[in-house]
This record gives structure tokens, C-alpha cells and sequence, in this order.
């Protein structure tokens, strides 16, 4: 049995309230792997990271390196969403380099290096203008359900440009992380009746 990380989390937080007799909604953290490799014939260079959403803060928190082109960089986008799952070319949706000077922090004129970024999904400047238009009705909260449904649906890659392929030198489709759902789901489980018989044993010896 497989099952995202974000049902995971969601399954752990609600066990983790049994015990205690409270419940509350969990926090939705969903997140996506990602594995970085030429876009185009001739290209070089590979890469990993990861993305991870947070539904409540409305963040998307990108890690990722690289190493190996065959050019130096000069911009990076995450593109979405592609008609076929982990295949074909699509516009921008998230540039990262908004504007002039590079506020975003990624790394230009280099070969090999590192992003890490924390990006608000609740701004309408986070997204380009036609992603948000034409997949997100003009706003950014449904430019955020149209990028995250991207994402699970495998339709959504975050590729780097480089001056030799300006058009994307290397890629990645990303991936819902996935584990073994039931050997966590079996630990939780486990700890949650641990706290539920604590609690019943103080309860007895406060009587």
C-alpha cells in the first residue's frame, strides 16, 4: 500500500489526537520530489530537491541542486501544466526571476549550484500573468489550486536555462514523495494507544 506524504502527516496528526480525547483539523503538508535531467539533445547536467506545500501558511518551499551544465545559467522557471504527465512543454507558471535585479536569490553564470526559496502562493506576483489567468481565473488562490493539482497530477516541472539552451537545459517532472503507508500508519497507531492507556493509568491514580 502506497500513499502520498500528505495523508500521512494527515493520518498521524488525527491518531496523535485520539489519545488525548482532542481532535482538530490537521495541517495539510504535501510534497514532491524532484530529479533533474537534460531537457534537450546535447544538454548536460543533473540535479535533485524537492517542493513542499503548506496549505495553512500557503507557502511552497523549493530546495534543489545542480551540477554539470554544459552552459552557465540564466534563468529557471516552474512550468505547468503539460497535457501528458511527466512528458511535453508548457508556459511558464512560477518565474522565478521576476524581475530585474534577480530578487529571487537564484544563482546566474554558474555551472553547478544550490536554490532554496521560500515562495508565497498567495500573491498574485508569484505566478506569471498567463498561468493566472488562464488556469486560475485571475486570482492567485486559484492560480495556488491550479499549480498544486499540477503538481499530483505529474504535469508541473521546474527546469534551469542556461546561456547554450536558453530554451531549458536540464528538468524536472515533480513527483509525489511516497512511502510505506502502513508501517507508519502502524507506529502511529501504536503511539496513539500508548498516550490513550498513560492517560487512563494517571486518571486511576488521581481517583
Amino acid at each position: 500500500m502506497k500513499a502520498n506524504f500528505f495523508q500521512l502527516i494527515t493520518g498521524a496528526a488525527i491518531v496523535g489526537t485520539i489519545g488525548s480525547g482532542v481532535f482538530t483539523p490537521a495541517q495539510a503538508v504535501q510534497v514532491w520530489s524532484l530529479n533533474f535531467g537534460p531537457e534537450v539533445a546535447g544538454a548536460t547536467g543533473t540535479g535533485t530537491g524537492s517542493l513542499t506545500y503548506d496549505d495553512v501558511a500557503r507557502t511552497l518551499t523549493i530546495v534543489s541542486t545542480f551540477s554539470g551544465l554544459s552552459g552557465t545559467t540564466s534563468n529557471a522557471h516552474i512550468h505547468a501544466p503539460t497535457a501528458v504527465a511527466g512528458t511535453g512543454t508548457v508556459g511558464v507558471a512560477v518565474p522565478f526571476l521576476l524581475n530585474p535585479p534577480n530578487s529571487s536569490g537564484f544563482p546566474l553564470g554558474v555551472t553547478s549550484g544550490s536554490y532554496n526559496a521560500v515562495l508565497n502562493l498567495a500573491l498574485n506576483s508569484t505566478y506569471s500573468n498567463t498561468f493566472r489567468n488562464n488556469f486560475g481565473g485571475g486570482t492567485a488562490a486559484g492560480a495556488e489550486a491550479a499549480l498544486i493539482a499540477s503538481f499530483n497530477a505529474g504535469t508541473a516541472y521546474y527546469n534551469i536555462h542556461t546561456d547554450r539552451f536558453p530554451g531549458g537545459e536540464i528538468r524536472a517532472f515533480a513527483v509525489p514523495w511516497e512511502t510505506d503507508a502502513l508501517s507508519v500508519v502502524g507506529t502511529t497507531l501504536l503511539f496513539g494507544f500508548g498516550i490513550w492507556r498513560k492517560n487512563k493509568s494517571s486518571q486511576r491514580n488521581l481517583k
